[in-house]
């Protein structure tokens, strides 16, 4: 076992780690980002095989993660700080592992039948919570437009819980061409449109969903084939607006899994 205690900030290894915490560039360019948690490097794991860096806190980790250190004792692994290591990890209460792991590269199928198509989301844990739902609702391919949050955040890590591992993801994408090259009907999600329950879903589908706050931009909606909406209960007191953008994305989603399967 290849063991280092770093105890300063200006260490070549841990400024390198902190750009991958901190910077979507610097994990694009070497292809490796952090895994924050027992669960998301034993999902890593299970699907492409050891990582490249384990990295644990001064003091006591918590018990799986402490039972998870000891299968990997042939993994390089460094000691830091605890205020150092908290500088890495996404969330205030931390689990107390972090792995350095290779990004995966799922291969596209040629023709999806089923894609969510992401555009200006800014939000970290929003892309995660999506592609977590992508992932359970057999989702083939995901597309995130060029202003999107970077997927491979771990952050976004987080959110998605391991589906980043299953999910093929293509980042930086333009969307009016993927939507002109689909081969099937796209949907954008909209205030005002046709109602999501009154389209047939069982042919090749995509969904489109717009930033959190603006939703989708004027073009996007305009290269769709059709604009949906999601009804709104109405009540004594009115209704909401709309939904947020991970709650539409599980709405859309699951009513073209539930068509496709079900009926």
């Amino acid at each position: 076992m290849s063991f280092k205690h770093i105890i300063s900030r200006d260490n070549p290894v841990f400024k390198q780690l902190k750009k991958f915490a901190d910077n979507a560039r610097e994990r694009r360019a070497e292809g490796k980002t952090l895994l924050d948690g027992v669960h998301l490097i034993e999902s890593y794991i299970d699907t492409f095989g050891e990582p490249d860096l384990i990295i644990i806190p001064e003091g006591k980790s918590s018990v799986e993660a402490t039972g998870l250190i000891q299968t990997l004792v042939d993994i390089p692994t460094i000691m830091l700080p605890t205020l150092m290591f908290a500088e890495l990890t996404p969330v205030t209460n931390a689990t107390g592992i972090l792995a350095l792991a290779k990004i995966p590269q799922l291969p596209v199928p040629e023709q999806p039948a089923f894609v969510l198509m992401l555009e200006d989301i800014q939000d970290p844990g929003n892309i995660g919570s999506m592609l977590r739902t992508a992932a359970a609702s057999g989702v083939d391919a995901v597309y995130l437009s060029t202003s999107c949050t970077d997927a491979w955040s771990p952050k976004a890590l987080r959110g998605g819980q391991g589906a980043q591992f299953v999910l093929p993801i293509v980042e930086r994408v333009d969307l009016l061409k993927a939507l002109q090259a689909f081969e099937g009907n796209s949907y954008a999600t909209a205030m005002q449109g046709e109602s999501l329950y009154a389209q047939d879903l069982t042919s090749p589908t995509a969904f489109v969903i717009g930033n959190e706050g603006a939703g989708l931009r004027q073009q996007t909606m305009a290269a769709a084939t059709k604009q949906i909406t999601i009804p709104m209960a109405q009540t004594a007191l009115g209704s909401v607006e709309s939904l947020n953008a991970g709650a539409a994305t599980a709405v859309c989603l699951y009513e073209r899994m539930r068509q496709a399967n079900f009926i």
